[in-house]
């Protein structure tokens, strides 16, 4: 199935619940729109393009809930609603990019609320559609810089997981494999979640592409030593100037692939470009519970002190200069930045 997908039959959204892999793989259903929220705060459903589409339709479920018999007084009330939904993960810009784009569909549509809330959904419906189409021009683009033979650095997860279908990143280190490319990866474990050691190493078994799990720390090591010919990550956003922000720890990997000139790609929608941002510093940087970095045990005891204190950024930015390319839907993009990303957003 697809990471997310809507259920006609019962008028409610299903997704893959991401914090029980890679031990077990469930599909949990979601009726509400505050239920949607809380998926993707705790990150149930995780990934830009993912929290992106799950938005849109935790609209198309609040559009339901709401029991206003008028357009006008709906839209208002869907208004509160998007606001809300806007702030649950305010890094990734896909969700904001979702919610307005759906309500710029409800905004347009003229006639009675019933027929708005038909719209909203269809809108939804389009996003979750078109996110598997693009992902899959991204894939054929990017391919094309993977070389038969090459070890490839993944960090966090960018697979099917993170979007609707298929995937950003990994999508890319997917479509060569498929291409009959031998390559190998090695999965950052991406700390302190861990979503490359528990999801894109889950992935990558499924579709049969060899890979081998590293430590972040370890990823100098591998590149300084040659064993590395490229780097591969997403994107939680992308500033008009080509800066990324994307998961914690991709700033340290992109600074050690470009002191051992390792080729580094960015792979990301051109939904994720935010051209209304100059530059990276703009990027407003989500801070998560400092549990998540506390609460880490091995071997079934906690690593810190009880009374231990953490920082918890969720993200960093890399800086464009860092960045070999960046792969869309519209093809890979050089620098500069400025101009081309302009060019590819508006292609």
């Amino acid at each position: 199935m697809r990471t997310l997908e809507w259920d006609y039959t019962s008028d409610e959204l299903k997704v893959i619940d991401q914090r029980r892999l890679p031990a077990e793989l469930v599909v949990v259903s979601l009726r509400t729109c505050q239920e949607v929220d809380e998926a993707i705060r705790n990150m149930t459903i995780r990934g830009a393009p993912a929290i992106g589409a799950a938005a849109a339709f935790g609209l198309a479920l609040a559009a339901r809930e709401l029991k206003v018999p008028d357009t006008a007084g709906l839209l208002l009330d869907l208004e509160t609603v998007a606001k809300n939904l806007k702030a649950s993960r305010p890094t990734a810009v896909n969700l904001a990019w979702a919610v307005e784009r759906v309500l710029n569909e409800a905004r347009r549509v003229e006639g009675a609320a019933d027929i708005v809330r038909e719209a909203i959904l269809a809108e939804a419906q389009r996003i979750a559609d078109e996110d598997v189409e693009v992902n899959k021009r991204m894939a054929a683009h990017g391919a094309e810089l993977i070389d038969d033979g090459d070890t490839i650095i993944h960090h966090c997860n960018t697979g099917a997981l993170a979007t609707v279908d298929w995937g950003t990143a990994l999508g890319v280190i997917r479509m060569a494999h498929e291409q009959g490319k031998s390559i190998h990866v090695l999965v950052d474990e991406t700390r302190p979640r861990l979503q490359g050691a528990r999801l894109t190493a889950w992935e990558l078994e499924q579709y049969g592409i060899p890979y081998e799990i590293i430590s972040d720390n370890m990823a100098g090591f591998f590149l300084c030593s040659g064993q590395v010919q490229k780097v591969f990550f997403g994107a939680d956003r992308v500033a008009a100037n080509g800066d990324v922000a994307n998961k914690i720890g991709t700033y340290m990997l992109a600074l050690a692939a470009h002191d051992n000139c390792v080729p580094v790609y960015s792979v990301a929608p051109t939904s994720t470009i935010d051209l209304s941002l100059t530059d990276g510093s703009q990027i407003p940087i989500e801070e998560r519970d400092p549990q998540e970095v506390l609460a880490i045990q091995f071997k079934g005891e906690r690593v810190a002190p009880v009374n231990a204190k953490a920082r918890n950024p969720a993200f960093d930015v890399t800086p464009n200069r860092l960045i070999s390319a960046i792969v869309t839907e519209n093809g890979v993009v050089h620098p500069p930045f400025n101009t081309n990303l302009r060019k590819a957003v508006e292609s």
